[in-house]
């Protein structure tokens, strides 16, 4: 028997414990955390300099920007932020000071009940984000635990997760999709492509974002976002998300 098939075979099959436990080290490793300044941001002049996306302002973070590719560290940035950070509105990701603000807890989508079922269209993307959203649907994570289905239609579908940035040729088949969901439903935005085109912004044939498409109900920051992220987006969503410091 090989050594691994003998490890897992002694340990049985491990799942998280998020979110009743807060996320485990290793499922919010630096390069899902966002990155925060070490001092104030009026004292970090080479900062915003540093940012290939222009994130880092010199009043504020953009997080919906930020790709994680830590060249700020040598300029006074840690990734020591919440992997929970995902926000209803695009300003919510905007930093003020480099920190995150306050934020009101959400009653979600009541009509969605206990369970919900999402469907994933990709609109253009390098496809790390599909990867990550996919492994909610293995053991470990084991989404189907909290309610959450995954399914090939998005006729059966409540939460539309979307994916990379929205390319020309992609906006009328996600719109079809979106079209297609009974009411109530949602979009979420997974990933910095999404929110604000990450490193693609600005190029021909492609769209600012997904909500110069569709309207977004959740962004999720990150390049990209590790599955807890997700997760703690489509759980905040439907307002059972874990509670956040600073919410009122």
């Amino acid at each position: 028997m090989s050594t691994w098939l003998g490890r897992a075979w002694a340990r049985g099959i491990l799942t998280t414990r998020y979110p009743a436990a807060p996320a485990a080290d290793d499922e919010a490793p630096e390069t899902g955390r966002p990155p925060m300044p070490t001092r104030p941001l009026d004292e970090l002049a080479e900062a915003p300099g540093s940012c290939p996306t222009g994130a880092i302002g010199p009043a504020a973070v953009d997080q919906g920007k930020c790709i994680r590719c830590a060249r700020c560290r040598a300029a006074g940035f840690a990734l020591t932020g919440p992997v929970e950070a995902s926000g209803r509105r695009r300003s919510e990701l905007v930093w003020p000071g480099g920190r995150p603000g306050a934020t009101v807890p959400e009653a979600g989508l009541a009509p969605l009940g206990r369970s919900v079922h999402v469907f994933l269209v990709d609109v253009g993307s390098c496809n790390a984000c599909n990867l990550e959203v996919l492994a909610l649907a293995n053991p470990y994570y084991d989404a189907t635990r909290l309610g959450i289905f995954f399914t090939n239609s998005p006729r059966h579908a409540d939460v539309l997760l979307v994916v990379g940035v929205p390319t020309e040729e992609m906006v009328e088949p996600v719109w079809r999709a979106y079209e297609a969901m009974p009411a109530p439903k949602a979009v979420v935005a997974v990933g910095a492509c999404p929110t604000s085109g990450g490193v693609f912004a600005g190029n021909a044939g492609l769209r600012p974002g997904l909500d110069a498409v569709l309207p977004v109900d959740r962004y999720v920051p990150g390049c990209p976002p590790p599955p807890v992220a997700i997760l703690d987006a489509i759980l905040a969503l439907i307002g059972r998300g874990r509670p956040r410091a600073g919410e009122a």
